[in-house]
C-alpha cells in the first residue's frame, strides 16, 4: 500500500504543478478578451484569431485544472448531505464513486478523444473561420485532461481506500480549510429549526 500511496503523491505534484501553472491562464484570457475588445470597438478591428485564442485558453484551464480542482476536494457535491455524514461513509462514496462513474467516463473520454485528435493532426485543419487558428491544439487538450483526471481519480481512489484501511490520513482533512458548501452545511445544521 505505501508503494501505490508514493504514487498517488507523485500523481499530486504532477497535478498541483500543472493546476498552479495553468490557472495563470484565466489572467490571459482576460487580458486577451480585454484587448480584442477595445481594439474592436476603438479601432473596428477584429481577428477570428483572438476570439479562437480565447476559447483555446479557457478550454485549458477548464480541461487541465480539472485533475487539480479534484485533488482540492473542490469539486461540484453536494456536501449538505454528505457534510452530515462520517470520514468513512464520505470515503466508501467517494470510493464508489471514482469507481462507477469518473474511471469509466474518463476512460472512454481518452479512448474516444485520441483518434479525432490524431485525425486533426494529421490533416493539418484549420479553423473553418477566416483568420482562425490550426485546429489540433484544442483536441489535444481533451485527451490530456482525461487523461490526468483519470490518473488523479486513481490518486483519490488510493487515499480513500488507504484512509479506510487505516493505513493513510483522512484525505479530506486539510485542517481548518473549508469549502464554502461544508461551512453551509454546518451553518444548516446547527441553525434552529425555526430558522430553516
Amino acid at each position: 500500500m505505501r508503494a501505490l500511496l508514493q504514487i498517488g503523491r507523485a500523481i499530486d505534484r504532477l497535478n498541483t504543478a500543472i493546476g498552479r501553472w495553468l490557472y495563470w491562464l484565466i489572467l490571459v484570457a482576460t487580458l486577451v478578451s480585454a484587448g480584442n475588445a477595445v481594439v474592436r470597438y476603438t479601432f473596428d478591428i477584429s481577428s477570428n484569431a483572438w476570439l479562437e485564442l480565447q476559447w483555446y485558453l479557457f478550454s485549458a484551464v477548464f480541461l487541465l485544472c480539472a485533475p487539480y480542482t479534484l485533488l482540492r476536494n473542490e469539486m461540484v457535491r453536494i456536501d449538505v448531505i454528505a457534510g452530515r455524514l462520517s470520514r468513512r461513509s464520505q470515503a466508501w462514496i467517494d470510493v464508489i464513486g471514482t469507481l462507477l462513474f469518473l474511471v469509466p467516463i474518463a476512460s472512454a473520454m481518452v479512448v474516444l478523444s485520441w483518434p479525432v485528435f490524431l485525425h486533426k493532426f494529421q490533416s493539418h485543419e484549420m479553423s473553418s473561420n477566416a483568420g482562425g487558428l490550426i485546429v489540433w491544439p484544442a483536441r489535444l487538450l481533451v485527451p490530456v485532461g482525461f487523461s490526468l483526471l483519470l490518473l488523479q481519480g486513481l490518486s483519490e481512489l488510493i487515499k480513500r481506500i488507504g484512509f479506510l484501511a487505516g493505513v493513510a490520513p483522512d484525505p479530506l482533512d486539510r485542517g481548518h480549510e473549508k469549502s464554502a458548501e461544508a461551512l453551509l452545511a454546518e451553518e444548516i445544521a446547527t441553525s434552529p429549526e425555526e430558522d430553516r
